[in-house]
């Protein structure tokens, strides 16, 4: 009995190694095969100039910066009500109510639907009904309702995670309900409420069917969050679907990874420098 025990734990513990060797290899080929299609194309200029000529010519610095304009508005705009409404829910309504039901299971529909429905609300609601036309007001408030179930539903986890000692023990010393919740329930859970953000920030960084709705896919430098922008995501789709210039896609998508990857290890690594001080 021992025996097969022991050799059903080695398989499991084989077939998770592949697992995981076998998804670090797939991120690996593509960051490799991205990188040698594009590497020819990205120089100086082609980060600091404004595309033109449907991005036959030029760089991509404004979809550069329309990037991280849309992503700024949307992660400014979801993160505290996602972060409020994870609180509400977990601290101050009943676990089983039916009001968190409702909340909860609207947030996971919200999450499984598609981006171009997503898109085809913004595009009607806050480009038409609202009059705020194509613009990163309009992009960033879509991409904030997208991301926003991701926000809520792994806040709520972190927020589950905390053990009921520690709000127990410090009610106990005579501390408030919120004193509890913002001094020791909320920092105990900053590294899994900050996963759910930087699980935002890639989406929102690489989304394409929302912001070509809402954004538009103007060439020119945002400077306003009234003014249309153009993102990397938006950028690549039109280099590569129109067949523009699958050197400058390539090119663009490289970047993009770049971004994403350098976002991720940034935040991760504020995240732990954020840990070791709570520890300490």
């Amino acid at each position: 009995m021992k025996h097969y025990r022991g050799l059903s734990e080695r398989i499991i513990n084989l077939l998770i190694w592949m697992g995981a060797i076998f998804v670090a290899f797939v991120l690996f080929a593509i960051v490799l095969y991205v990188s040698v299609k594009g590497i020819g194309a990205i120089s100086w200029e082609f980060i600091i100039q404004i595309p033109s000529r449907m991005g036959k010519e030029g760089g991509i610095s404004s979809a550069i910066v329309g990037t991280l304009y849309l992503t700024v508005v949307a992660i400014m705009i979801s993160t505290p009500l996602g972060i409020g409404s994870a609180v509400y829910l977990t601290e101050y309504q009943k676990r089983n109510s039916y009001f968190t039901r409702v909340v909860e299971m609207s947030a996971e529909a919200l999450a499984g639907i598609p981006s171009i429905v997503f898109g085809l609300f913004g595009f009607i609601f806050f480009v038409i009904y609202l009059q705020l036309g194509w613009s990163i007001l309009s992009g960033g408030l879509t991409l904030a309702i997208m991301i926003l179930p991701t926000i809520i539903r792994t806040t709520q986890e972190a927020l589950s995670a905390v053990p009921k000692e520690f709000r127990e023990n410090s009610l106990a010393l005579g501390a408030t309900k919120w004193q509890t919740i913002s001094r020791v329930v909320l920092p105990s859970a900053a590294p899994g409420i900050m996963s759910g953000v930087i699980l935002s920030i890639g989406r929102s960084v690489g989304e394409t069917a929302a912001i070509l709705l809402t954004a538009g896919a103007a060439l020119g430098m945002p400077v306003l969050p009234t003014d249309p922008a153009r993102s990397m995501a938006v950028h690549l789709y039109y280099l590569a679907a129109e067949g523009i210039s699958m050197e400058r896609a390539y090119g663009t998508a490289l970047l993009l990874i770049i971004m994403i990857l350098t976002i991720n290890y940034l935040a991760n690594l504020s995240l732990r420098r954020f840990t070791y001080r709570l520890k300490g």
